[in-house]
């Protein structure tokens, strides 16, 4: 019963009512590759219950927390780059983005005292 527990997301993957995705998808070392094959897989599936962005976007965060902590910083850093890739494609833009640096950040906090 234990490991019937343990495994529910290798099920999901197998067996997910979202999208049929194209073989090996997330081994590819191209994040704009993997970003294409998921919107492709997308466009075309008929199942899917949600927009065909949010489902892509949903495989992908869904895959990179199934790895967690085995996954190697390089590959996770590739899947964060397919992401706002897949984003550039349908026009998104990242919600509730960091600024990447402290400067920036406190700009930030700046900008948003100034506004209240």
């Amino acid at each position: 019963m234990a490991t019937t527990r343990k495994r529910w997301s290798g099920k999901v993957t197998r067996e997910s009512n979202a999208l049929d995705l194209e073989p090996d998808v997330f081994k590819n070392r191209s994040a704009r590759a993997i970003a294409l094959s998921l919107r492709r897989s997308a466009e075309r599936s008929t199942r899917k219950k949600t927009s065909p962005f949010r489902s892509a976007m949903s495989m992908l965060t869904f895959y990179e927390n199934r790895a967690g902590k085995n996954l190697p910083a390089p590959r996770r850093a590739v899947l964060d780059q397919a992401k706002d890739e897949l984003r550039a494609l349908y026009g998104r833009e990242r919600q509730n983005a960091r600024p990447a640096t402290k400067s920036a950040r406190k700009t930030r906090k700046k900008k948003s005292a100034s506004r209240k």
